[in-house]
C-alpha cells in the first residue's frame, strides 16, 4: 500500500490474521483492519494493535471461524466484541454498530450491532475522518468514505460527522491527536467544539487524554494550537500563555518533547505538566488544575515544586554567571529532589538565549553532581541513630540536633559524617 508520501509500504500482518480473512470471505463475509492501523500505514508507521471489523456473517459464525486458531473470548457480547488470543497475538474482532446518546457521561449510549451495515454508515460513529478508514482483507483494499487520507495528507483533523458532538472526550482527543500526527484542526470541528461542555468527563478520562498530548511522541505545540483554538482555557485557564505568548509555551512544549524518553514515565509526567503550567500565575493555580484531574500524589508534591524552584535555579544562574553556589544547591537539591529535571526545564526555557540554556544545563549537571544532589536531595550526615548511639534520649533535641547540623552542612560548614558527629558530641558535652 502506499503512504501519504507516495512511498509503498508493506505492513506486517500476521499470517494467521490474513487465514481468517480468507475463512471470514470463504464464509461470505469481510474483514476490515479498522482504526489506528488504518491511519499509521498511511503515515508509513508499523502498529500492533490489530482491531478487526466484520461484515456479512453472524457472531456464532465468526465463532467458529475463529475458534480453529485460538481460543476466542466473547468480552462485549452486548456490542459484539471478540476477542482471541493466539501464542505471541491478541486480535480483537466487532460487528459493524451504531451508537446513540441516551443519556450522561461516556456509558450513556445506546450500541447496536448491525449485520447488514455498510462500512460508511458504521464509520459515521468514528470521531475523526483520519480514525475511520478502513482496509480489506487479505487484499488490503482501502475504504475511505470520509477521506481521512486526504485529510491526512493536508494535515488536517476534522470530525466525520454530527454525531461527534455526543461524547465530549472527542474534543480533547483532538487535542491529543493533532500533537501526535501534527494535525490542524477544521475550521468547522474548531467550531462544533467550541460548543461542547466537557462536565460530564471523569477525572481519570480527562487525565488520561492530558497525558497522551504530553507524554506521547509528537509535537506538543499543534496540540497546544488546537487547545487554544477550541477555547479550552474555558476549562483550563491555568494553561496561560509563557510571556505573554502561546507561541513560546509551544516552544517550550516541543523542547521538553525531545528529552521525555530519557525519563522514567512519572519524571517525565512531572516535567510536561510542569512545563505546559509555565505561565501559571500562582502555586495555587497549579494544585487548582492538578487536583482536578489527578490524585498521584508523587505527581501533587512534583509538578508545583518543579514549576516554582527551576525558575529560581534559573534567576541563581543568571545572577551568577551560569554558575551556582554551593550551599543554593544543596538547599534547592531538597525541594527537587536533585535537578535533572530542572535542567531539562531550562535547558528548553525560550525566555532565555539558545547560548546561555545549553550553558546552565551543562554547569548544572557538573555542579550538582559534584556535591552529589544531581540525581537525588542532600541527605543529612547527622542521624537519630548515631545520636542514640552518643547517649542521648529519644526526644525533642534529636530533631533539633539534627536540624541544626543539617544546616551547617548546607552551609557547607560541616563537611562529611564525621564532622557531624564530633560537632554533635561537643554540642551534648557542653550542655
Amino acid at each position: 500500500m502506499n503512504t501519504i508520501e507516495g512511498k509503498n509500504f508493506e505492513p506486517e500482518l500476521p499470517l494467521k490474521l490474513l487465514q481468517i480473512a480468507d475463512d471470514i470471505r470463504a464464509a461470505s463475509g469481510r474483514a476490515f483492519l479498522v482504526g489506528g492501523w488504518v491511519r499509521d500505514a498511511m503515515l508509513g508507521r508499523e502498529c500492533r494493535d490489530f482491531d478487526v471489523e466484520v461484515y456479512g456473517i453472524t457472531q456464532d459464525t465468526l465463532l467458529e471461524i475463529l475458534s480453529h486458531f485460538g481460543h476466542p473470548n466473547l468480552v462485549g457480547k452486548a456490542f459484539g466484541v471478540i476477542h482471541l488470543t493466539m501464542r505471541g497475538l491478541d486480535l480483537d474482532f466487532s460487528f459493524p454498530r451504531t451508537e446513540n446518546k441516551v443519556g450522561e457521561g461516556h456509558r450513556g449510549f445506546l450500541v447496536e450491532t448491525h449485520l447488514d451495515l455498510s462500512f460508511a454508515k458504521a464509520a459515521l460513529r468514528r470521531d475523526f475522518t483520519i480514525n475511520a478508514m478502513g482496509v480489506e482483507l487479505p487484499q488490503l483494499e482501502l475504504c475511505d468514505p470520509y477521506h481521512g487520507r486526504e485529510d491526512l495528507e493536508k494535515g488536517i483533523l476534522r470530525h466525520v460527522s454530527p454525531a461527534f458532538a455526543e461524547d465530549s472526550l472527542r474534543v480533547l482527543r483532538g487535542v491529543q491527536f493533532a500533537s501526535r500526527f501534527k494535525l490542524r484542526m477544521a475550521p468547522e470541528t474548531i467550531e462544533l467544539c467550541r460548543t461542547l461542555p466537557l462536565d460530564d468527563l471523569s477525572s481519570e478520562r480527562i487525565f488520561e487524554e492530558f497525558k497522551k498530548w504530553l507524554l506521547k511522541p509528537g509535537t506538543p505545540s499543534y496540540g497546544l494550537d488546537a487547545f487554544v483554538a477550541m477555547d479550552l482555557k474555558r476549562f483550563f485557564p491555568e494553561v496561560r500563555p509563557l510571556g505573554g505568548s502561546y507561541a513560546k509555551l509551544g516552544e517550550f512544549l516541543d523542547g521538553v518533547s525531545l528529552t521525555l524518553s530519557s525519563f522514567d514515565e512519572s519524571s517525565a509526567a512531572v516535567l510536561a505538566f510542569a512545563t505546559l503550567l509555565s505561565g501559571a500565575e500562582n502555586k495555587e493555580e497549579i494544585m487548582n488544575f492538578l487536583t482536578r484531574i489527578t490524585n498521584e500524589i508523587r505527581l501533587l508534591r512534583g509538578i508545583p515544586a518543579l514549576w516554582e524552584k527551576a525558575p529560581q535555579v534559573l534567576a541563581h544562574a543568571r545572577t551568577h554567571k551560569n554558575h551556582f553556589d554551593s550551599a543554593f544547591l544543596r538547599r534547592q537539591s531538597g525541594a527537587l529532589s536533585g535537578f535533572y529535571l530542572a535542567a531539562a526545564f531550562g535547558a528548553n526555557y525560550p525566555l532565555d538565549s539558545i547560548d546561555f540554556r545549553k550553558q546552565f544545563a551543562s554547569n548544572l549537571c557538573t555542579e550538582s553532581k559534584a556535591l552529589g544532589v544531581w540525581e537525588k536531595a542532600l541527605e543529612p550526615f547527622l542521624t537519630g541513630r548515631a545520636l542514640l548511639e552518643l547517649g542521648l534520649q529519644p526526644g525533642k533535641q534529636v530533631g533539633e540536633l539534627i536540624r541544626e547540623s543539617f544546616e551547617l552542612q548546607i552551609e557547607g560548614t560541616l563537611k562529611n559524617e564525621i564532622e557531624a558527629i564530633a560537632w554533635a558530641r561537643a554540642k551534648l558535652t557542653s550542655t
